[in-house]
């Protein structure tokens, strides 16, 4: 990381008024992000797609309704910085303001209204104390808001803290999170129609492994939303 960088994260901990994307110095009716930023921020519109690579991404895998993402994520882009802010340096409210965002987007499909409860993947308690937050909880609530479904984070429960799955293989990630999840308050899910909701999109394994939990639950159906979905 660069000097500068490591100069504007901590200038921006105690004067946010720079752009998260770009570091640009954000104007009088700006928040977070510049304008400019805003705008060309990478949209994949899959949510008005159907097949779309999300749901191609876990076909013979897991039983889904629909499943989406807003971004598509690539490294040295401007969504890797506000995820990476969003993370690491305790911009909860660029999470709700993007789960805003993607609530709007989501109000021109069809099958956004079948949906009974929004279920953000959950931390380990590990994760959770250290990091403060669970920055796919940000997310669920904006899209809560705009959507005004329910958010559950007691249904299910992350029951071992995981390893960084960020440079290992697909058979790693599958083992890594094999068995790290489970179903705390069943009665809450049967019947319903749930959205699985997390930050990023790579493999899908952790994605997978939280769903098989979810469909053990008798008349659940699942679907699943990222904000990003990562490029391979």
């Amino acid at each position: 990381m660069s000097l500068s960088r490591i100069f504007r994260d901590v200038l921006n901990l105690f004067y946010p008024t720079s752009c998260e994307a770009c570091g640009d110095e954000l104007l009088g009716n700006e928040k977070w992000l510049c304008v400019s930023c805003w705008i060309a921020m990478p949209k994949t519109n899959f949510h008005l797609q159907s097949p779309n690579p999300v749901e191609q991404r876990f076909v013979g895998r897991i039983p889904i309704q629909h499943a989406s993402s807003m971004y598509y994520f690539n490294k040295d882009t401007r969504i890797q910085e506000v995820l990476h802010a969003l993370k690491y340096k305790n911009k909860k409210d660029i999470g709700i303001e993007l789960g805003r965002r993607f609530g709007h987007e989501l109000l021109d499909s069809e099958w956004i209204s079948e949906i009974d409860v929004i279920l953000p993947v959950p931390l380990s308690k590990q994760k959770l104390k250290s990091r403060g937050y669970n920055q796919s909880e940000c997310i669920a609530r904006g899209l809560s808001e705009i959507l005004d479904i329910p958010v559950d984070t007691d249904a299910v429960l992350r029951r071992k803290n995981t390893k960084s799955q960020t440079s290992m293989t697909i058979a790693q990630r599958i083992e890594n999170v094999k068995g790290a999840f489970e179903v705390a308050n069943a009665s809450s899910l049967i019947g319903k129609h749930i959205l699985l909701v997390d930050d990023v999109l790579t493999t899908g394994s952790t994605l997978e492994s939280c769903a098989r939990e979810i469909v053990k639950v008798p008349d659940t159906k699942i679907s699943l939303l990222t904000l990003a979905y990562a490029i391979e």
